[in-house]
């Protein structure tokens, strides 16, 4: 990228370089970071939006704060490529949710400046809370501030943190970035002035110095001075009560300062250098648009989120020719079919109906669809009190998300047996957004639940007839897990079918070893079958479908008839398919198979395409066939050559 672009940020390798530049210089930098983000994330894709909007704020706060001495923790870390463009990494911002590259989100191994890693919402005020009281029990003074933004604050996470720190006190600074994706305020854009002048009379040091001052002095004035300081109590509550919209805030114990226009990135410093030092826990509030300063992203928020590759000039994300429709898609359309054919059906989802597809139903049918914010604990038991009153609510999450309300799960929906569908979409390695969002577990923590139905689909004609087998199951909790990203290209039926449950099927005969796959990993095994009858081995491959009930009577009659089995899935094979496949010769008592586990590792797989991850751990199709080569060779005492060549 050409550095005379960027005049002023190709001189900025840290925020301490940042620090040197005189306050005026300020709204120049911002213009060179938010074009030097455009530019970047035109040719990655990324998360997008979130950080176009948070530009000031990343510059005002590395401004005014002594970093990395001073705690920065960033909510919903997608919000911080500027932090990252001004912490050392804008030479490798071309590399971001790459393989090898830099992480889409915060990571602590990756800068001492990611004080916290983020991938997941309403974490950071919890984390800085925590950080803040280590501080104060080491006797350290450094400042402790937490931005969140992005609808972070529908997660109730979020004011548990705020009550906790209410309650201890501690000085630390909590910075509310309102881009009104989820709005706290109804305020209107001409009422700004009004605010920002009341709010930086509150914030000015003269005003909390003649503050303190009148309150030491009425201290001293007996009854008299207690009557002055209840007045003085209420003129200043009445005041913020009329001019703000925090009274919430500072119920829960927060000084709240706001709403501040989060794009004036002079008047942030200002404010923040009148904050900084006040005692106790502070809130404040800016108001920023999401996608700034980038006329596609402000008009279309929610679809320049986040983003492949796209034409700077319009927008436009590149596409691939004639790729066949994403799995959301696919259960999107099935679920408005669905709900037209069962009037007690419903969507819930929680701050994804882009994500999950539930936007279709929300468009069709909205007194059906049902959006419950970043909140989803709140969404499960939502979900099982109208499962309560007959209704089936079909819970569309992504998998890492729905392991936030895994309790919910467990107590409010499986021990009372009742029939709420969860569709979690993201199954297995998801690609760019990394770790955080690898479905590796869901597998494993929904069978071991008591009563869970869990199932997933080779293909997207089997996720619809599963989606439809889920709603009319009708005894007790059901969950199917699908993948990220485009689908097979399957001619679809335009008749659902009710599949038997816990019954797999077996696609492709053979003789020489056994390969039981779930989901995604069918379609590979088959690739993987086709390689390996190249090699004249003959490999028979299962579509196993349900890990729970698992088909034993299918998996006695693959031991009656191979003594080498191979289970493959996309899940950590801690608890997922393998252990139930092994689980169940156990409970039948069978002996004399030997079974090769194979799946993802005891360890975070860090982010890269699915087809680079896949091949990286050996779950696609070669991959597959190279594991069965050796688990085969191993067992007959030959070399993996000596295999293919007796």
């Amino acid at each position: 990228m050409d550095s005379s672009q960027y005049p002023i940020l190709d001189t900025i390798d840290s925020p301490a370089d940042l620090r040197t530049l005189e306050l005026k210089n300020l709204r120049a930098v911002c213009a060179e970071v938010r074009e030097f983000l455009i530019d970047c994330v035109s040719k990655t894709g990324g998360h997008f939006g979130a950080g176009l909007g948070a530009v000031e704020l990343a510059v005002a706060l590395h401004y005014v704060f002594n970093t990395p001495e001073d705690k920065l923790v960033w909510d919903t870390g997608h919000q911080a490529y500027p932090h990252k463009i001004l912490t050392g990494r804008k030479d490798r911002m071309h590399t971001i949710r790459q393989l090898g590259g830099l992480s889409g989100f915060l990571k602590r191994s990756e800068s001492e400046y990611d004080v916290f890693g983020a991938g997941h919402a309403s974490t950071a005020i919890s984390a800085a809370l925590g950080i803040t009281v280590a501080r104060d029990l080491a006797g350290k003074e450094f400042k402790v501030v937490a931005i969140v933004g992005d609808g972070s604050l529908t997660g109730g996470m979020a004011y548990e943190a705020m009550n906790n720190a209410g309650l201890l006190k501690k000085d630390m600074i909590v910075i509310l970035n309102d881009n009104r994706m989820v709005s706290l305020s109804s305020l209107n854009p001409t009422l700004w002035s009004l605010h920002d002048y009341f709010s930086e009379v509150l914030t000015h040091p003269t005003y909390n110095k003649f503050k303190a001052n009148v309150w030491d002095l009425t201290g001293k004035l007996d009854n008299f001075g207690d009557r002055l300081r209840v007045v003085a109590q209420k003129l200043e509550k009445g005041v913020k009560a009329v001019v703000t919209p925090g009274m919430l805030f500072e119920a829960l114990g927060f000084r709240y300062f706001g709403p501040f226009n989060g794009h004036n990135v002079v008047k942030l410093v200002e404010i923040l250098r009148h904050v900084k030092d006040l005692k106790g826990p502070i809130l404040l509030h800016t108001i920023t648009q999401k996608g700034k300063g980038y006329p596609p992203a402000e008009k279309e928020a929610t679809r320049l989120h986040g983003v492949t590759p796209f034409d700077k000039i319009t927008g436009v994300m590149h596409k691939t020719p004639n790729e066949a429709p994403a799995y959301t898609k696919i259960f999107g359309q099935a679920m408005v079919e669905i709900c037209k054919m069962n009037p007690k059906v419903v969507g819930i989802t929680a701050a994804m109906p882009d994500g999950t597809g539930l936007t279709f139903l929300q468009k069709e049918m909205p007194e059906r669809f049902f959006d419950v914010g970043i909140a989803e604990q709140h969404g499960v038991t939502f979900a099982a009190g109208m499962a309560t009153e007959g209704y089936i609510p079909v819970a569309a999450i992504y998998s890492t998300f729905l392991q936030r309300a895994f309790d919910q799960v467990v107590h409010d929906v499986a021990l009372q047996g009742l029939h709420v569908v969860f569709v979690l979409d993201r199954g297995g390695l998801v690609g760019a957004d990394g770790p955080t969002h690898h479905g590796a577990l869901d597998l494993s923590y929904l069978r071991c639940i008591q009563g869970m139905v869990v199932m997933a689909p080779k293909d997207e004609q089997e996720l619809r007839d599963m989606l439809y087998t889920a709603v009319e199951y009708k005894m007790g909790p059901i969950a199917l897990r699908y993948p990220r990203g485009s689908a097979l290209g399957v001619p679809l039926r335009k008749e659902f079918r009710r599949l038997d449950i816990g019954k797999g099927e077996i696609v492709r005969r053979g003789k020489d070893v056994a390969l039981l796959a779930i989901g995604n990993m069918v379609p590979y095994s088959l690739q993987a079958a086709e390689l390996l009858a190249a090699d004249g081995l003959e490999a028979e491959v299962v579509n196993m479908r349900f890990v729970k009930p698992l088909d034993d009577e299918l998996v006695r009659d693959l031991a009656s008839r191979f003594d080498s089995m191979m289970t493959v899935e996309d899940n950590t094979i801690h608890g997922g398919l393998g252990s139930a496949v092994l689980e169940s010769l156990s409970k039948q008592q069978i002996h004399g198979v030997a079974v090769r586990l194979h799946g993802l590792p005891d360890a975070f797989v860090d982010h890269g395409t699915p087809e680079e991850l896949h091949h990286l751990h050996k779950l696609d199709g070669q991959g597959i066939a190279e594991v069965a080569r050796s688990f085969l060779s191993s067992r007959k005492g030959l070399s993996a050559f000596e295999l293919v060549t007796t």
